[in-house]
């Protein structure tokens, strides 16, 4: 179990990445599949080549950077369909990925698989000191998790970040305030592929080798970790939401954890991933989770109005024409 709680955390970095697209820009990024990978070649590559191990996440980083960008720009300069540019764009990335993996092998131009067994990665020292796979480790990974985790609270608690939130609530009305609703798509989409390509990087190190089938359905789970957290601890205020999706994560490993302790085959896991977002999904709806006395809210993101100013919730958007005090948001807490 303690593995599946360290897999579940370091996922949680994939989990932010999904929350920025699908939930503060509402957008369907289907890049993920590809940049996620993408964060595991270019790490694996570096590593075998003998780069430090964490400069070869951040450049992972970097790589997954690009590709969200690019997947931002066919979107909006290109007028491509959302879904359309991050399915182009994870499709070329696929042969991108096995010539990157094909660097790192002698005499190949192209490789499916990279092995990092006897390499030395970010995870060597918890390795050496004999804490992986341990409590002091999963501790460990957690801070470190919360630590990107508040960053990315404090990124859309900044100016730019309210206007990528209110580009995903009212694309209309921000650009009506002068903001480029074209710059914040592809920033929000170049920050998320990023998240995910690190984490991509991560999952690398931890398992000891880079697959280029390794990111294949990996926005289901994103979804599902997105989705199945803030089902249980709602979405009321940024940071419940950022803290949900990385408690999705963990809650989405500890869920295949067991279903295949009682037995399960592990080629059903995407329809037991499948079944799990449909239930987070129809949950709320019939008002099973909403008796469960959490930090789940009712009214979406939207704070009350005798929330105090400066605690970390997200701004309130009014429609024209509706009376004082109406507000939206772009989700809702039943999952919509």
């Amino acid at each position: 179990m303690i593995g599946a709680l360290e897999i579940g955390i370091i996922y949680g970095v994939m989990a932010l990445g999904v929350y920025l697209t699908f939930r503060v820009l509402n957008f369907p990024d289907l890049t993920v599949d590809g940049s996620f990978t993408t964060g595991a070649a270019v790490a694996a590559a570096m590593i075998t080549n003998g780069m430090n191990p964490v400069v070869a996440t951040l450049a992972g980083g970097a790589a997954g950077l690009v590709a969200g960008a690019i997947t931002g720009i066919l979107h909006t300069k290109g007028r491509i369909d959302g879904l359309l540019a991050g399915i182009l764009t994870m499709i070329a990335l696929w042969s991108v990925n096995l010539r990157i993996m094909g660097t790192a092998k002698e005499g190949a131009t192209v490789a499916a698989n990279l092995p990092l067994l006897r390499a030395e990665s970010v995870f060597t020292p918890m390795k050496d000191a004999e804490i992986l796979r341990t409590w002091v480790g999963v501790g460990i990974l957690f801070v470190a998790v919360m630590v990107m985790k508040l960053i990315v609270d404090w990124f859309l608690s900044t100016n730019l970040g309210l206007a990528i939130q209110a580009t995903g609530d009212n694309g209309p009305m921000i650009r009506s305030f002068g903001v480029s609703t074209d710059g914040t798509t592809i920033l929000t989409l170049a920050l998320s592929n990023a998240l995910v390509a690190i984490c991509g990087a991560l999952v690398a190190q931890y398992q000891g080798f880079a697959d280029i089938s390794m990111g294949i359905g990996l926005i289901l789970v994103g979804l599902a970790s997105v989705i199945l957290g803030q089902a249980v601890l709602g979405q009321r205020f940024i940071w419940v939401s950022t803290f949900a999706v990385v408690f999705g994560a963990v809650l989405y490993r500890l869920i295949i954890f067991y279903a295949m302790r009682v037995g399960l085959d592990p080629n059903d896991m995407k329809l037991v991933t499948a079944a799990l977002v449909v239930l987070a999904l129809l949950l709320p709806r019939w008002g099973f989770l909403k008796r469960i006395p959490s930090l789940r809210g009712r009214g979406g993101r939207v704070p009350p109005r005798d929330a105090a100013p400066g605690d970390g919730a997200a701004p309130s958007v009014s429609h024209p024409g509706e009376p004082a005090g109406v507000t939206t948001a772009s989700t809702s807490s039943d999952g919509k």
